[in-house]
């Protein structure tokens, strides 16, 4: 019985870092209400910068692929217990992003700036509507077990774990990663885009791009025809006017 409460303890302090580096990364990125953001701190030469900050960015993408993919996850859940698992990668995965936040060097040379209070509203405006979808999307796909939580708790009631059955809530019907649009949203709405804004933005879409191939390769094994099915009719991130509702589900792995 301690062994499950100890990982349950595990998983809810997992989620809580989480969470807290999820808050401090919108600031970071909004440049507002927190300490260190992207734009401020102490700024180097441009070659040190941008060696630093595209590192902090790989070593962000490796962690977070890596450890996603089914075959790590079978040699990793020798060490650790299966139901930490997924509290682990989202630990990790803190983590790196603490520390990307933490080194990241400035580069403050403006690649645009919008000066209009309109053109502003509009930039803020998408740029809180990418955080909402974010965390929106992560509900409809079941948050708690997308962030470890569910399965803590299922292992400390001495429940054995299921999977998720194959859904597409809301936005699935139309875009088959709608989780990735609230990302690209909150990485690249901002009316003042500096240098270093803009190469953090544009690896994270590289990233992106990259990501979707090996998780996409995954859902198809995992999930089967279905999957395949949903891929083929639904398209990645544009809707297309006048399209049917996809009738597959899907979930997402991250």
């Amino acid at each position: 019985m301690m062994k499950r409460i100890l990982t349950f303890v595990y998983g809810v302090a997992s989620y809580a870092l989480f969470f807290l580096t999820f808050l401090y990364m919108i600031g970071f990125l909004g440049n507002f209400a927190v300490p260190k953001t992207i734009d401020n701190g102490t700024e180097t030469s441009l070659p040190l910068a941008l060696m630093v900050n595209v590192s902090l960015v790989l070593l962000f993408g490796l962690q977070h692929s890596v450890m996603a993919r089914p075959g790590f996850k079978r040699m990793w859940t020798r060490i650790v217990p299966q139901a930490a698992e997924r509290s682990t990668y989202v630990l990790m995965s803190s983590l790196a992003l603490i520390l990307l936040m933490w080194q990241w060097r400035p580069m403050t040379s403006t690649v645009w700036s919008i000066e209009s209070v309109m053109g502003q509203s509009v930039m803020y405006a998408l740029f809180g509507m990418g955080w909402l979808t974010v965390l929106i999307t992560t509900f409809l796909i079941n948050h708690f077990d997308l962030f470890g939580l569910r399965q803590v708790t299922l292992y400390l009631m001495g429940r054995d774990y299921t999977s998720l059955g194959f859904v597409t809530p809301g936005p699935y019907k139309h875009i088959r990663h709608p989780l990735y649009v609230g990302w690209l949203l909150a990485f690249w709405a901002t009316p003042t885009m500096t240098v270093g804004h803009f190469l953090f933005a544009g690896l994270q879409l590289a990233y992106i791009l990259v990501a979707i191939r090996y998780e996409e390769r995954d859902l198809v094994e995992f999930h089967g025809e279905d999957y395949a099915n949903y891929r083929e009719k639904t398209p990645m991130f544009i809707p297309k006017v006048g399209r049917e509702m996809s009738p597959e589900p899907q979930t997402e792995v991250v």
